[in-house]
């Protein structure tokens, strides 16, 4: 396996033949969806946040799937693991770096996938942006996005295969509760809380569809310290699992 581009081949045919991947990260976002934007698709601004429901949820849901397929990578390296599949990877010519560049990319797939579904079922229900901001909403999305890359990736080294499953469904699920993705985080300790986690940044992707100015200085420097702290516990927690050979 010395050719990275046939390891990255190879990742994505493993992953898209994952049935749980279309029904966990592909289908229940768009079953919630549906479920909270459809009754509320004439809400206009919800909350007090000057935001639609169905833009609002579209943009919230979309973080939720996307982080939940992100943070999945890391129950593919947990199985991986179990089976000494990364310690057959180590005696080849694949290099640590090409290794992380493969999982984040094939995390990123899962990602932008759900992110387009959530897109399409949003423009059902009246969703409509200019192009230039659809194009902005989805790059500050994808950048908010690496945090939880690098968690999935340390989740996978430091968790079994039967654990890291509940491990990983449950800090989706408090991530995007203390993020605002069920309900507009506007004022109080709440607000506080939820400015320092990076899902939160991810919700606040919406206004940049509505063509502001998206983050603030808080929002870039919780983005990269989350991505930067998680980043080097999972180099570190790949390292040891590396000495475990």
């Amino acid at each position: 396996m010395s050719n990275p581009l046939a390891y990255a081949r190879f990742e994505l045919l493993r992953t898209f033949r994952n049935r749980r991947l279309y029904i966990f990260s592909l289908g229940f976002p768009l079953v919630l969806y549906y479920a909270i934007a459809g009754p509320n698709r004439n809400e206009h601004d919800l909350g007090g946040t000057g935001i639609s429901a169905p833009l609002y949820f579209m943009v919230g849901l979309a973080a939720f799937g996307a982080m939940n397929a992100v943070l999945g990578s890391g129950a593919r390296i947990a199985a991986e693991r179990s089976v000494g599949w990364n310690r057959q990877l180590r005696l080849t010519p694949l290099s640590t770096r090409t290794y992380f560049r493969v999982k984040v990319a094939t995390a990123y797939v899962m990602g932008i996938l759900t992110i387009a579904l959530l897109y399409v079922a949003g423009a059902t229900l009246g969703v409509h942006l200019q192009a230039g901001n659809w194009l902005a909403m989805t790059g500050l999305v994808l950048i908010g996005l690496a945090p939880f890359a690098a968690l999935g990736i340390l989740l996978g080294h430091l968790l079994t295969s039967d654990s890291v499953g509940p491990a990983i469904g449950g800090t989706t699920a408090v991530f995007a509760l203390l993020g605002g993705t069920w309900f507009p985080i506007t004022s109080g300790a709440m607000q506080k809380l939820a400015e320092a986690l990076p899902s939160y940044w991810l919700v606040q992707a919406s206004h940049v569809g509505l063509g502001e100015h998206g983050w603030g200085t808080t929002g870039w420097l919780v983005v990269v310290a989350w991505t930067v702290g998680a980043a080097v516990l999972a180099r570190r927690a790949y390292a040891r699992d590396t000495q475990k050979v």
